[in-house]
């Protein structure tokens, strides 16, 4: 089989069938379903399994990693011995994962079998800009691009509302035996996807492969640590300590130096015209580093925006994990529309002017919640802010993957999907990271100060509890906490009103900061494309690289500013 014989491919699809877009679309909601339904579902987990929520979450995690450190590789992986053969291997393989977790019988079990279908979905993640860019064109790409971003708030709306009926009735395994079937479903209607030819002259540079996976599981644990093991100092929970001083820290400025080496490699490589992991002209312009950085700033703020509202559902109005998730789905829908949608506008409107409005959209829907929050969630401008909030990071997500897969050499297109799912991933587990450390730190601070101002509470009970230490706890939880002391019923009383006074202003600023964080994204929007440019080619990752444009210089620093198209 040879990459130039178009005739290889399977007489399964004509030109501009929806076929290949359901299956897109539907093999990523069963790639996104599972981390929505165990967070959903935690309660039966832990219940079932005996374990802490801590359990789950760690699970959650070693999924997300796992298919952020090898979605370089697993690009390559999928062109060398053929997309779509790939693909179904590892749809086969995910949906096997998941009946792992439905027939979980411990927290061991669950961890394997979460972190293998989140290593499985790197080679899938690739392999669905293949089928777009193998079955639309023009006009249709750019809206099956747009689908493809919406699966995923999709696959949240879907989870809410099946995997949340299930946790109350019939059993949470079941949102995972869910999955089994769609994705023998995914399975069966790939074979009727047009056929990816394999390049078996691709070389894959596994050392660069070695370098990314471990910078990026380095950086994850890191910055997931940073509440738990502590920012600086470390806590009890760190499973270990470099003379006092918290792992967390240490295992991002190790990342950030394995990643450095990693640009290094991959730059003397190019320069040297040998094979690469990834190619650095997806990043040779201002432009399109400037796409880039609007991505992770919009993921960021998005992850952590979907971290801390719900976390103030639950700790400040008491709501269970379900109703929490009802509470979310009209920001969640806004998400899936606008991720629609926005194609539209992309005749209309450059890129530049779309993403500038969408991050002032962003920082006014953030600002509007943070000035309106209070104890009653149906408040009319809360759940404006919400839908609000959905239409800016669901309109930009999308903008930002289509127009960097437009100003990027169209025959890097495979790397450009590759690098919007390592960027995906990794800024919103960065997101959530740096949130909860923030949160939790305002928290702390406004509570030291306002324990020791208050006529109330006395010097022994603030010597008695760890303020330092400090948590989101709800007001029962505190008068646990409480019950453990010396604190009188007036103490307990003035207590359970400064943290609460504690959790709003916490959650205020911490909105605030995102707001302000949307806001100086503007700047780098405004160096974005005046134009998305052309389409892809059936063809993602050329055999030879360095054959692709000699106009795009080998090394990227040598690149002169882009002018404004």
């Amino acid at each position: 089989m040879t990459a130039s014989n178009p005739d290889v491919a399977a007489p399964a699809t004509t030109a501009g069938s929806w076929l290949p877009l359901v299956v897109v679309v539907l093999t990523q909601i069963q790639a996104s379903f599972a981390v929505n339904a165990l967070t959903v579902s935690m309660a039966g987990i832990t219940t079932d399994l005996d374990t802490p929520a801590t359990s789950v979450g760690t699970a959650i995690t070693a999924g997300t990693f796992a298919m952020a450190a090898f979605v370089l590789l697993g690009a390559k992986i999928g062109a060398r011995f053929g997309t779509r053969g790939v693909f179904q291997i590892a749809v086969a393989i995910h949906a096997a994962a998941m009946a792992g977790v439905a027939l979980s019988v411990s927290p061991a079990m669950l961890f394997i079998a979460q972190a293998s279908s989140g290593a499985v979905i790197a080679l899938i993640a690739p392999a669905l800009t293949v089928f777009i860019a193998t079955n639309y064109h023009g006009e249709r790409q750019g809206k099956a691009i747009g689908l493809l971003a919406a699966a995923i708030p999709l696959a949240g709306v879907l989870a809410l509302l099946l995997a949340g009926w299930f946790a109350e009735t019939i059993g949470w395994r079941w949102s995972f035996a869910l999955m089994v079937a769609l994705g023998a479903v995914n399975l069966l209607l790939s074979f009727r996807v047009k056929k990816v030819p394999a390049q078996p002259d691709l070389k894959i540079d596994w050392a660069g492969a070695f370098l990314a996976a471990t910078a990026i599981i380095l950086l994850s644990f890191g910055f997931s640590g940073l509440n738990s093991w502590g920012l600086w100092e470390s806590t009890a929970a760190a499973p270990f300590d470099v003379f006092g001083v918290s792992p967390a820290p240490l295992l991002i400025i190790l990342g950030l130096v394995v990643g450095q080496i990693f640009f290094v490699w991959v730059s003397r490589r190019q320069r040297e015209r040998k094979s690469r992991i990834f190619d650095l002209r997806v990043l040779a312009t201002s432009s399109e580093l400037a796409i880039t950085a609007c991505m992770a700033t919009m993921l960021f703020v998005g992850t952590a925006a979907n971290f801390l509202i719900p976390l103030y559902m639950q700790v400040v109005q008491g709501l269970t994990g379900v109703q929490t998730s009802f509470s979310i789905i009209p920001y969640t829908i806004s998400i899936f529309l606008a991720s629609t949608f926005i194609a539209y506008l992309y005749t209309k409107f450059s890129p530049r002017v779309l993403a500038s409005a969408g991050f002032v959209v962003v920082a006014t829907a953030l600002t509007l919640i943070a000035f309106t929050v209070r104890g009653e969630w149906g408040q009319a401008f809360i759940v404006i802010g919400l839908i609000l909030l959905g239409i800016g990071q669901g309109s930009i997500v999308a903008l930002v993957f289509n127009t960097l897969l437009s100003s990027a050499p169209k025959e890097l297109a495979g790397d450009v999907g590759a690098w919007r799912g390592l960027v995906h991933n990794l800024s919103g587990s960065v997101g959530i990271a740096v949130a909860s450390a923030f949160a939790v730190g305002i928290l702390a601070s406004t509570l030291s100060a306002a324990a020791a101002d208050h006529p109330d509470i006395s010097d022994q009970l603030i010597s008695e509890v760890r303020i330092s230490e400090a948590d989101f706890l709800t007001n029962p939880q505190l008068e646990a906490v409480l019950a453990n002391t010396s604190a009188s019923p007036a103490e307990v009383e003035a207590a359970i009103a400064i943290n609460e006074d504690a959790r709003l202003r916490s959650l205020k600023v911490s909105l605030l900061g995102l707001a302000l964080l949307a806001l100086l994204a503007i700047v780098p929007a405004t160096r974005m494309p005046g134009r998305i440019r052309g389409e892809l080619p059936e063809k993602l990752e050329p055999d030879d690289p360095d054959a692709i444009d000699e106009s795009i210089p080998l090394n990227p620093a040598a690149t002169t500013k882009e002018t404004s198209a």
